[in-house]
């Protein structure tokens, strides 16, 4: 299978690194912003074609499917346009930034039938398909999920401290990941959101602190801070409080409630919530079946989204 992977920021490596370990899929194309660092990836990676349009990625002989790594204001119109190039698409997280936008990938979606999966890693963390195995076997249900999603980026910088070309969102980013989580965790659907933001940053102009609160219809609740203010260990941490024990999720790990570690080597076929990501997206493509992350399985929680943005009142 023949690819393209558009975005070489901290995230596109992270895909470059996780399909060298897939068989049976090549890299063919690989877009940047500018040429000479494209290039210098490209050779990195052994990928043959370096570009800097989209189109013209698209139209490299062969392609059957693209990664878009790119700014989240262009998601979705570059996920539409990869569809309707003919191109099964994987978009990172978020597949927009509002709902109107992520109905309209959806739509076009079921228009052209082709596979449209979106970057909700944490249904393909070992740590989180742990914990999910407990709960669709009813070993566990949740009480409440508790999140952290703590980051220092009071300049423009990405997951690797480099510079950045676009600004980042709180919202429609990082919470995405908690909001679909606990969605997909608990089989239920959230009915009630609130969401309160701190002060914009001058130069930046979004907010560097925020605080959301969630209710199903099942009466589950999760309360989730987030912060580029942080000054202290970055990333998102996951505790699930349940009728059966209490877990600690971080990225790819896994601890009891004191802090204890949990053996999850053995929950898929690697340890690396990315790859595993796009293990799903070819197989989805090969198999002709819906992956776990599509747009219409994630697509709720760009509603929820909405809800609280509007809420904010900007």
């Amino acid at each position: 299978m023949k690819v393209i992977v558009a975005g070489i920021g901290a995230f596109g490596i992270k895909h470059l690194n996780g399909i060298k370990n897939i068989d049976g899929v090549e890299v063919v194309g690989l877009v940047g912003r500018r040429l000479e660092p494209t290039q210098e990836k490209a050779k990195e990676f052994g990928v043959e074609h370096a570009l800097t349009d989209l189109e013209a990625a698209l139209e490299l002989p062969g392609v059957e499917a693209a990664i878009l790594c790119t700014p989240t204001q262009i998601h979705a119109s570059q996920a539409i346009q990869c569809m309707h190039a003919g191109k099964h698409v994987q978009v990172e997280i978020p597949v927009a930034d509002s709902y109107s936008d992520a109905l309209e990938v959806d739509r076009v979606q079921k228009e052209t039938g082709l596979v449209c999966m979106v970057g909700h890693t944490r249904r393909f963390n070992p740590s989180h398909q742990w914990v999910n195995r407990r709960l669709r076997s009813g070993e566990l249900k949740i009480q409440q999920m508790d999140v952290e999603t703590y980051f220092f980026r009071r300049k423009n910088i990405n997951a690797e401290g480099g510079p950045r070309s676009w600004t980042d969102h709180l919202l429609w980013h990082h919470a995405a990941h908690t909001i679909d989580l606990f969605q997909y965790q608990t089989g239920e659907k959230v009915v009630k959101a609130n969401g309160i933001e701190g002060p914009h940053h001058p130069e930046l102009g979004i907010a560097m602190d925020m605080s959301i609160q969630l209710l199903t219809d099942a009466g589950t609740i999760c309360t989730l801070s987030l912060s580029f203010n942080n000054d202290g260990p970055l990333g998102s941490f996951f505790r699930y409080i349940c009728d059966n024990g209490t877990y600690i999720a971080s990225y790819d790990d896994l601890s009891d409630g004191y802090g204890e570690p949990i053996d999850v080597s053995k929950v898929d076929v690697s340890m690396n919530g990315i790859e595993l990501q796009d293990r799903d997206f070819f197989a989805a493509i090969a198999e002709g079946r819906e992956p776990n992350a599509s747009i219409a399985r994630v697509l709720d929680c760009y509603r929820v989204m909405g809800e609280i943005e509007l809420q904010f009142g900007d």
